[in-house]
């Protein structure tokens, strides 16, 4: 087994696919319209996604623009080469640092987070092999 995607849920697609693309660097890699069920879909990832690399899918549900985002989700994760930088390039793109890069509490390990337009919170690790359009 292998995970190849995390599906969320959005209430403005065009507004997450910006978010996605232009403040985190992914690409836009296919999306498609279901009007006889009335949803929506993008999927994005870095490095072309699938099989190299899971995606985020962004499911938006025609007339729905806000959800409750519960308390069972935590974050997705992204591994950065330099957690600062990355915070840096992220608000200069109008993204929201919630959680400056620094060191977790108790370890040593640089993190830093990031909220997109629907309230998900995002993880960004810093790791030596890096990450991809975030550095």
């Amino acid at each position: 087994m292998r995970l190849l995607h995390t599906m969320l849920r959005v209430g403005d697609l065009d507004r997450s696919i910006a978010f996605y693309t232009q403040v985190l660097g992914m690409s836009l890699l296919r999306r498609s319209e279901n009007p006889e069920y009335r949803y929506s879909l993008a999927f994005l990832g870095f490095d072309g996604g699938n099989p190299g690399q899971a995606e985020i899918e962004l499911t938006y549900n025609w007339g729905t623009t806000q959800y409750e985002l519960g308390t069972a989700f935590g974050h997705i994760a992204l591994g950065v080469p330099d957690a600062y930088a990355a915070c840096e390039r992220i608000r200069a793109a109008g993204g929201q640092v919630t959680r400056e890069a620094g060191p977790v509490k108790g370890g040593s390990t640089v993190i830093a987070f990031v909220t997109d337009p629907d309230g998900y919170k995002i993880e960004l690790i810093q790791r030596a092999e890096g990450g991809v359009g975030l550095g």
